[in-house]
């Protein structure tokens, strides 16, 4: 018992020594994405993740990561991350006002300029489309503070060398409207119904990573899968796959005064992403191609 409990010790005593000398990587922002990354890279890099929250300390430990407090809107907590993690991946959102990002402006400022680095944006960016075909080539035209917000922070992260994701409406086998439907929140009528476009979350994380190791300095890819649905069909789909009604349908003149004004942001846009060169360039197969196809999964 005693050689044996010594061959164990020393077995963590290398794997301990093993994992400080891998690379390492900071996650900023590690909420559900960020875990999600986590689980598939903490074996291979010695994961940093900043959280402006002490009481997601021991989440972040477990989960398998060094985290680091500090917060995005208070430089002096920031000056730890000098030279921390050459790879970066950020996911933090910028502040809720204005049509910048000091957030990024800060975080960049503290690191240096990273190896790699990753950063999570919106589709937003594109602002309304009438339902046309999307690109990375189309000309941007966010129609709201907050994707300029967004759009700030690429700029500052491309500038960086910063691999940019466009991201569409993040869902996942236990990320789903439920709560709305159950609710009888409202749809738009279909004559007024808006294009949308998904991504599952796991799906989502796999493209990060995959950005992290292959993603080319300063481009910019849509992370989007093959769904191609209106809102409401999507709501249709999910309430269909649950056995619940499906949502009300209104003109939008009407709807307008039925939702929150965040809601109705998102049907006042229409636009259909392509994800060509997500999967050309960053050879990313998606696990979940399609809403269908996650909700076929939880039927079965």
């Amino acid at each position: 018992m005693p050689a044996y409990g010594n061959a164990r010790g020393a077995d963590r005593t290398m794997r301990f020594r093993r994992k400080l000398g891998a690379p390492r990587l900071l996650i900023v922002g590690c909420g559900d994405i960020g875990l999600r990354i986590v689980a598939r890279v903490h074996r291979r890099f010695r994961v940093f993740a900043l959280t402006s929250s002490p009481a997601r300390v021991a989440e972040l430990r477990a989960a398998g990561t060094v985290p680091i407090v500090g917060n995005l809107d208070q430089r002096s907590t920031l000056l730890r991350l000098h030279a921390l993690a050459p790879r970066l991946i950020h996911l933090a959102p910028p502040p809720n006002a204005g049509r910048g990002d000091p957030r990024t402006r800060r975080l960049l400022a503290a690191l240096g300029q990273p190896k790699r680095a990753v950063y999570i944006s919106t589709s937003g960016v594109y602002g309304d489309r009438g339902g046309a075909w999307v690109d990375e080539t189309t000309p941007l035209a966010p129609a709201n503070e907050r994707a300029w917000r967004r759009l700030a922070a690429e700029h500052a992260m491309r500038a960086a060398g910063a691999a940019v994701l466009r991201v569409p409406g993040i869902y996942a086998h236990d990320r789903l409207p439920l709560e709305r439907l159950r609710a009888g929140a409202p749809a738009l009528a279909p004559a007024d119904d808006v294009f949308t476009n998904h991504i599952h979350a796991d799906d989502l994380a796999r493209i990060t990573v995959a950005a992290l190791h292959r993603g080319r300095r300063a481009r910019v890819y849509n992370a989007v899968d093959d769904s191609h649905l209106t809102m409401g069909e999507y709501f249709d789909q999910v309430a269909d796959a649950f056995a619940l009604p499906r949502p009300p349908r209104l003109p939008r003149a009407q709807l307008k005064a039925a939702v929150s004004a965040m809601m109705y942001s998102f049907m006042a846009e229409s636009r259909r992403l392509r994800g060509d060169r997500l999967k050309r360039e960053l050879r990313v197969s998606l696990r979940w191609p399609t809403v269908a196809s996650t909700l076929a999964d939880l039927v079965r």
